[in-house]
């Protein structure tokens, strides 16, 4: 068993600092774009003028920096090959996502908008995926060069977790469906020219399967974007919409008729263990910026470090993290040598597990690092709000426990290729 990252991702890694370094840095600090990242940021990336929507600027700017990426041939990483991409694996995604997270605020990896030089496009995947020929015909380009996407709309005012209940409902009328509900924290619906609409067509609450999902034009007559709803950490483009009478034709149907759920956890999967890498770099940022500060700072005379109970809390801190890599990077794997359905619950643990970590070790930082650390000229307050967030959203910590729990008594099952045994308990 060889836990060394392969040579090529090490390599890679090397080649994407070069990037950074050339391209990314200098426009990071051209025109005081700086201001999206130091103390002003929170300021800077909002309109508050227009309700609290982030800032032209700001989004021009990622935009930016991704056309820069993507012409340098990183930002399409995990697509496959015949659409510009590198086969970018899982564990490629996982390793390259701690890395970038880990080096703190930048550019190069925004985690509040998971802004990164090396796309996280789950959309194209799942298009290519799940989409009819004539889909992948008419998204597969666009999607690949980012000129339009699809937001995801599955959570409702009144459904969260429990997404199989949702009231949205959709009843056909010959070559058209009829879509009425509505959906929350639908994010980036500020911008999206589509969302992916998840509802009822068949089947009654509770049941996993009669949920189909629809490629839903935001501009059809009667969808419409109720508020964009404030948050932790602004600016927000998270939208309550509704959709009353909304007509769409038979083939916006996306990966079959009551099969949405399907593409709804086979997106989680594929998005849950790359949130949790982030979350883990951006953990290890905080533990490391603890630890050099504690060398330097010297309060009655000596430095902090010299004391146990600055140095036993970043113990046990940098203890999880290690084991919670190696976890990651054992799923990532199995996820690419098995299946995304194959390790269910051990993406369950490292999600929900990298998410308390990152809160943790940013709240450790702030109290390091005392008055500067809770002041915004450090970013530890910054990364515990974003962070805070995945502690709820694509499955609250509650929810991923109990599904790990599911797999260990038995009540669930999960996917794995014949004769393939995934662990004892799953």
């Amino acid at each position: 068993m060889n836990f060394d990252i392969p040579t090529d991702l090490r390599d890679y890694l090397a080649e994407l600092d070069d990037f950074i370094e050339r391209e990314i840095k200098p426009l990071e600090e051209a025109d005081d774009n700086i201001r999206f990242f130091d103390h002003r940021r929170e300021d800077a990336r909002t309109d508050w003028e227009r309700g609290g929507l982030p800032n032209e600027a700001w989004e021009e700017l990622m935009a930016e920096a991704r056309r820069r990426a993507d012409a340098a041939g990183h930002y399409r990483y995990p697509f496959p090959k015949a659409y510009g991409g590198k086969d970018g694996t899982n564990l490629g995604m996982a390793i390259i996502r701690e890395y970038l997270a880990a080096k703190g605020l930048g550019l190069h990896c925004d985690l509040q908008t998971e802004h990164s030089i090396v796309g996280n496009n789950v959309g194209l995947l799942l298009m290519l995926e799940y989409g009819t020929e004539q889909q992948k015909a008419e998204w597969i380009d666009d999607l690949a060069e980012g000129r339009r996407g699809f937001a995801f709309g599955i959570t409702e005012p009144e459904h969260g977790s429990d997404a199989t209940h949702m009231d949205t409902h959709a009843e056909r009328d010959g070559d058209e469906w009829i879509i009425n509900g509505a959906k929350t924290w639908n994010t980036g619906i500020h911008k999206a020219k589509y969302d992916l609409i998840m509802a009822r067509t068949s089947g009654k609450a509770g049941d996993g399967d009669g949920i189909t999902a629809f490629i839903t034009p935001t501009d059809s007559e009667g969808f419409r974007i109720e508020e964009m709803l404030w948050t932790f950490n602004m600016p927000t483009d998270h939208g309550r919409i509704s959709l009353k009478d909304v007509r769409v034709p038979h083939d916006t149907i996306f990966g079959g008729e009551g099969r949405g759920l399907q593409v709804v956890q086979h997106f989680f999967n594929e998005n849950r263990i790359r949130q949790a890498a982030s979350s883990l770099g951006a953990a290890q940022y905080c533990i490391d910026e603890s630890v050099e500060y504690a060398k330097v700072r010297k309060p009655f005379g000596k430095p902090l470090s010299q004391n146990q109970a600055i140095q036993f809390p970043l113990a046990e801190l940098q203890t999880q993290a290690e084991m919670l890599r190696a976890l990651i990077h054992k799923t990532a794997w199995e996820m690419d040598t098995y299946g995304a359905f194959s390790v269910s619950d051990k993406v369950s643990m490292c999600n929900y597990y990298s998410n308390r970590l990152c809160c943790e070790a940013a709240d450790r930082a702030m109290q390091v690092h005392g008055g500067l650390g809770y002041s915004r000229h450090k970013p530890f307050e910054h990364i515990y709000r974003h962070h805070r967030r995945y502690r709820i959203t694509e499955g609250a910590e509650e929810i991923q426990i109990r599904r790990i729990a599911g797999y260990m008594f038995g009540f669930m099952k999960q996917r794995a290729p014949k004769g393939v045994s995934v662990s004892p308990g799953s």
